[in-house]
């Protein structure tokens, strides 16, 4: 088994309801998995969750930050943002915000397959 942080090896067992994890590292960070598609990052110990235009309300309205990044002086938003704090305590919660961020990314997969095909 790979080493982790404490915080990665936390993942497994936040999201145990939910389902398996898998945890591939990207850019200084980490992709989260489940069923080859990933639905969270984590950059610096701090997790974010997929997210779109109906499911962005969940985290603006608990004020949390979308997830950024710096390119060439230029401040680059992704469709990510940062997960609220209580499902670190209760798994039940953890499961819902992960299904809501994991159907979230199985659609946009799907539109850049069907896309893909279209080219």
């Amino acid at each position: 088994m790979k080493k982790y942080s404490g915080f990665i090896e936390f993942l497994n067992e936040a999201f145990e309801e939910f389902g398996l994890i898998d945890v591939r590292k990207m850019f200084g960070g980490y992709g989260i998995y489940h069923d080859g598609v990933m639905f969270g990052l984590v950059e610096k110990d701090t997790l974010y969750l997929k997210a779109d235009e109906t499911t962005q309300r969940h985290f603006e309205s608990r004020g949390l930050s979308q997830f950024q990044y710096n390119r060439a002086g230029k401040e680059i938003k992704m469709s990510y943002f940062k997960a609220p704090e209580e499902i670190y305590d209760d798994r039940e919660k953890a499961a819902v915000w992960a299904r809501r961020a994991y159907k979230v990314a199985v659609k946009q997969s799907t539109k850049k397959k069907k896309i893909k095909k279209r080219k």
